[in-house]
């Protein structure tokens, strides 16, 4: 099965709901969620706490990393495998957690938000939607301007080129 670009902040979780959720459509006071676990649609009103995975992240020493990069990061550790089981021993759970996320603040992030994350990203890998590729796109789009700043900059001798203003222009 082919793996389709994943835009995280379609994929919801709903307080008190077990497992993720991804948008369907908007409705008049709530949204049309489909369950990733079983298909289901059913509303979710404006009273249910519901997080857009796009908008979680993580508490770390040196401030917070979004549940995109730990995601990635679990991918790569487990070279696109699975991420411990959830029903693990604690130790377990936290040990793989220090080797995705060393800096992870231990006193803000608790064994059940670690339980989560991998309940999360199992399920993403089973229903193939790890690929988060908008980053490179954006790398991309900086390598072409700087490709195109490059491309632009005056040429000496060309008609086109302005008169040389002593590095003024660079900034």
């Amino acid at each position: 099965m082919e793996e389709k670009t994943t835009d995280l902040s379609t994929i919801l979780s709903i307080s008190g709901k077990p497992g993720l959720y991804k948008k369907v459509a908007q409705a008049k006071n709530g949204l049309i969620v489909e369950s990733l676990t079983d298909g289901k649609r059913f509303q979710a009103f404006a009273h249910d706490k519901v997080s857009s995975l796009d908008d979680i992240s993580i508490f770390t020493e040196s401030g917070d990393k979004s549940l995109k990069e730990i995601l990635q990061k679990i991918r790569e550790i487990t070279d696109n495998g699975q991420a411990p089981d959830p029903k693990s021993d604690n130790q377990k759970l936290k040990e793989f957690f220090e080797k995705v996320m060393p800096d992870y603040d231990r006193e803000r992030v608790y064994v059940s938000h670690i339980k989560k994350i991998y309940l999360w990203y199992n399920l993403l890998l089973e229903k193939n939607m790890l690929d988060f590729t908008e980053e490179p796109e954006e790398a991309d789009e900086s390598s072409k301007n700087e490709e195109t700043s490059a491309e632009s900059a005056p040429k000496a001798g060309t008609e086109n080129s302005p008169e040389p203003e002593n590095d003024e222009s660079a900034g």
